[in-house]
């Protein structure tokens, strides 16, 4: 027998749930290209939704311009949602879907899509990430107060347990974190802990019976990162399912060790990604997989692959494509799934799971000490620990000791030909999506029955006031016609709204000894004497983009620099940070936008400005910017771009002094001989 033909016999595991995240523009596109990717072989959908849609806006609201549609799909109502799926059999399908403030909201439209398809919501499969807590701390999606938020949190669980008893009602969600800098025992340790407080507030509700609540424990999921260091992720995922399996027994009773699985999906680190020699990203996407497939006891139950191109602006089909067959040369071609576990016996392996395993149940005990993960919230503890650790990350790329090929080390290239089509190499979103999902709004409004949507707003209302599960009043909102923003605006009336500590305060600072760091305090210093005071700096997060890994690491290193530094923290209008620019009389402003929407945003920045009749502060901008609308916003007067290939912060702090310098009418700077 030939050792083809031997191959064909094995009994291979079953692979993973592929899957690609996907979504933009609208929903019609969004659903012709889930089935194309159906088509292609992906086994499992993953939807993003756009910002307002995430941060409970409609698209005609004046926070959402110039964000519909650009991170994700806009879904303002039951009407969307079903142009969404048409064509693909819920009952069918498993479906994960990215969305956690307004989770309850775009489940129950979820449901209700499958109710009028005809399907059994009980077969439904699939999973809702709902995990609000990590938004406070990493992608700055949150709306309410962390109490209530957990509240609704717990809602959607314990109405899926009941009725849609297939569902994955939440995943916690540990990849954001590493994203805002957290090291392995971090990401272990924040996501267990807020596992816990999810479990503990479905414990206390009363709603679930306590002999059905090993199912509900049965039913958290999670979603975690994978980082370049695969042997050690390797290793994270065993000490996750280690840890897993005692808190489910020890603290929660599970005896059924199945219901004790630590049961995860997976998107690659996307952080990690390099818009310097992006075509190094492929094998960091590979290597990074391998980390959660090697380890069969540990092995991702689903993946999503990030695209190569993804640091450089929105990927195209043809990007995900090459996601999606990444995943399936591993699944299929490779003989990974023929085999045991090939990490059990490794003393290395071993060791590695011990260390962080100890180091996370240390941490986990600490955010115990803050009185757990809402107050440790709440105090700054947690964010002021994972800024200091990219702080670190960041210092440590600088100085050379973490080395990135293409951007701190190796950086000679030629120009690679996957960028240099007509596209640059990523896809944009056409400008008109916006306006016509707004007319698509303003339709869908008009065909309404408006005495439906005020009950069905009042229902909500009086069950949000209640205490009382918020689910059959959101399903009865998605079938009466009430909008994303509608909605959410219910909530916000109740509930209020909510600003997260930044975390910049108690950040690590460079060592006061660093020659680079002291020239640079010496520029500053000596800039700020000529011009009579302190140079300060507004650093700003306009629209609804929150993620702040960015602009939190700028204001560490620009007062490490010298600089006095305003930062509010996210989700700014333009009007509100013209007006701090002038009451806070800065010299320069600083701009972070990672969702696509610079263009749109600088334009109301800079009008806001004239308002007040500050045209004379420069104004810069960092975020994921292509090319050409780097090269229109320097032309427009934006003083300078940085985009993620921009990494020594270094350089950048002396260059803003220089900007200033030039718009206050002083010539370079010489250093003092």
């Amino acid at each position: 027998m030939d050792t083809l033909e031997k191959n064909t016999q094995i009994k291979r595991d079953r692979p993973w749930l592929i899957r690609t995240y996907s979504g933009h523009s609208s929903a019609k596109a969004s659903n012709q290209l889930y089935r194309t990717n159906l088509a292609k072989g992906q086994t499992g959908l993953s939807v993003a939704f756009d910002l307002p849609t995430q941060t409970g806006y409609d698209a005609d609201h004046p926070l959402a311009r110039g964000e519909v549609g650009k991170v994700g799909v806009p879904i303002c109502s039951i009407e969307d949602m079903e142009t969404l799926f048409e064509g693909i059999p819920l009952e069918r399908m498993n479906t994960s879907m990215t969305i956690n403030a307004t989770a309850p909201w775009l489940m129950a439209l979820y449901i209700a899509v499958a109710e009028r398809q005809g399907a059994d919501t009980r077969a439904l499969q699939g999973t809702v990430q709902n995990d609000i807590i990590k938004e406070y701390l990493s992608r700055g999606t949150y709306i309410f107060p962390p109490q209530p938020s957990v509240k609704l949190t717990t809602d959607v669980i314990t109405y899926t347990v009941k009725h849609v008893p297939k569902w994955n009602p939440t995943n916690v969600c540990s990849y954001h974190l590493q994203e805002a800098g957290a090291t392995p025992v971090q990401e272990m340790a924040y996501a267990l802990s807020t596992g816990i407080t999810v479990l503990d507030a479905i414990r206390d509700s009363g709603e679930i019976a306590a002999d059905e609540f090993s199912d509900v424990v049965g039913r958290i999921s999670f979603f975690v990162n994978a980082g370049i260091r695969f042997i050690e992720e390797c290793c994270k995922m065993r000490g996750f399912v280690e840890l897993w399996d005692r808190i489910a027994h020890e603290r929660y009773g599970v005896e059924d060790a199945k219901l004790r699985r630590f049961r995860y999906g997976v998107q690659v680190n996307s952080l990690g990604l390099t818009e310097s020699q992006a075509e190094n990203n492929v094998q960091r996407i590979v290597l990074e997989m391998l980390g959660v497939v090697l380890s069969k006891t540990a092995r991702a139950r689903a993946i999503q692959l990030p695209a190569w191109n993804e640091a450089l602006g929105l990927p195209r089909p043809w990007d995900q494509q090459w996601s999606l067959r990444i995943q399936q040369v591993m699944a299929f071609e490779t003989d990974l799934l023929e085999y045991g576990d090939l990490l059990d016996g490794s003393p290395a392996v071993a060791a590695k799971v011990a260390s962080l395993v100890a180091g996370a149940e240390a941490e986990m005990a600490r955010v115990a000490e803050h009185g757990g993960m809402i107050r440790a919230i709440e105090s700054g503890y947690v964010k002021r620990e994972l800024v200091g650790s990219q702080t670190t990350r960041m210092r440590a790329i600088e100085s050379g000791d973490l080395k990135i090929v293409g951007v701190n080390c190796y950086t000679e290239t030629a120009d690679s030909p996957l960028t240099q089509g007509t596209d640059g190499g990523i896809m944009k979103v056409d400008p008109t999506a916006e306006r016509e999902q707004i007319d698509r709004l303003e339709s869908f409004r008009a065909k309404r029955d408006p005495g439906a949507v005020k009950q069905a707003l009042e229902a909500l209302t009086e069950a949000a006031q209640s205490g009382a599960n918020v689910m059959p009043a959101s399903i009865a909102c998605a079938h009466a016609g009430v909008t994303t923003g509608e909605w959410a605006g219910a909530l916000r009336a109740v509930f209020g709204e909510y600003r997260a500590p930044t975390g910049i305060d108690g950040a690590i600072t460079t060592r006061t000894d660093s020659a680079k760091v002291e020239a640079l305090r010496d520029r500053t210093r000596e800039t700020g004497d000529h011009l009579g005071r302190p140079l300060r700096l507004l650093i700003g997060k306009p629209g609804l983009d929150g993620h702040s890994n960015g602009a939190e690491q700028v204001a560490v290193k620009a007062r490490d620099a010298g600089f006095e530094v305003v930062y509010e923290g996210i989700r700014l209008t333009p009007r509100q940070l013209a007006t701090a620019a002038l009451e806070e009389g800065v010299h320069l402003i600083g701009l972070s936008v990672l969702s696509g929407s610079h263009t749109e945003l600088v334009e109301e920045i800079r009008a806001e400005l004239d308002k007040l009749g500050l045209t004379k502060v420069p104004v810069i901008i960092g975020g994921i910017i292509p090319d050409d609308d780097a090269a229109a916003l320097r032309a427009s007067g934006i003083a300078a771009v940085y985009t993620p290939k921009d990494m020594d912060l270094n350089r950048i702090m002396a260059e803003l002094v220089d900007i200033i310098r030039d718009a206050n009418g002083l010539g370079p700077y010489e250093a003092a001989a």
